[in-house]
């Protein structure tokens, strides 16, 4: 993976990085690579408050909040914004004031690449609204100055439509640090997490690879 000037993430939820790109983000990390994550909500709709519930639906914003951030430590991301935006409103936000909002963040860290969901191909209505938003704002700036954009996709449809993914990562080098930053979110990931490490200790190769490379799709304005 080469060195980026800067990489700029952009998702709706905490945790959404944990998933399909925290291997990815710490490894441009020790390669010495400057990361923004713009998260967008705190998650404060999601259906977890852990297994067993040791939070409320009222102290869930705040746990969310903590959680976000442990997680980022956990991948060495340095520059962590939380932009305030209701949790399963995206796709109802004013498109240019959304796009602008994030157009003026990839002005101000100047991305070499920006990581986000890929519009239509990323299942909750939030994942795919924001990464239009990301098009739309790239799309702001000259051809020939806009960032790299790679995508994640995981609909059932993503391979059908877009093919095999154009970039596979191997991230095993840096596997404890997004097992850690999935740990992080111990609201929504606590009892997935105890399936999971039992799975890993047994070697299941589905869990392996999706812990062991992340899958992105270029996208081509």
């Amino acid at each position: 993976m080469k060195k980026e000037r800067h990489v700029l993430v952009v998702f709706p939820h905490p945790d959404d990085e944990a998933f399909g790109v925290s291997g990815t983000i710490a490894t441009h990390v020790a390669n010495g690579t400057p990361v923004t994550y713009a998260c967008l909500t705190l998650g404060e709709m999601g259906r977890n408050m852990g297994n067993p519930p040791f939070t409320t639906r009222e102290k869930l914003p705040d746990i969310r909040k903590k959680e976000l951030i442990e997680a980022a430590a956990a991948i060495g991301i340095q520059d962590l914004r939380m932009l305030g935006f209701r949790d399963k409103t995206i796709e109802f936000e004013d498109d240019e004031k959304l796009s602008n909002l994030i157009h003026s963040i990839i002005e101000e860290v100047h991305p070499s690449l920006i990581i986000t969901f890929y519009p239509g191909y990323s299942v909750h209505p939030d994942h795919d609204a924001t990464g239009a938003a990301v098009i739309r704002a790239v799309q702001k700036i000259p051809a020939e100055q806009r960032p790299k954009v790679n995508c994640v996709a995981f609909s059932k449809n993503c391979i059908e439509d877009l093919g095999e993914a154009d970039i596979v990562h191997d991230i095993r080098a840096v596997a404890d640090k997004k097992l850690a930053a999935i740990m992080a979110h111990r609201s929504q990931t606590e009892q997935m997490f105890k399936d999971m490490s039992e799975r890993l200790k047994n070697e299941d190769p589905q869990v392996l690879a999706r812990i062991n490379y992340e899958r992105f799709w270029t996208f081509t304005f």
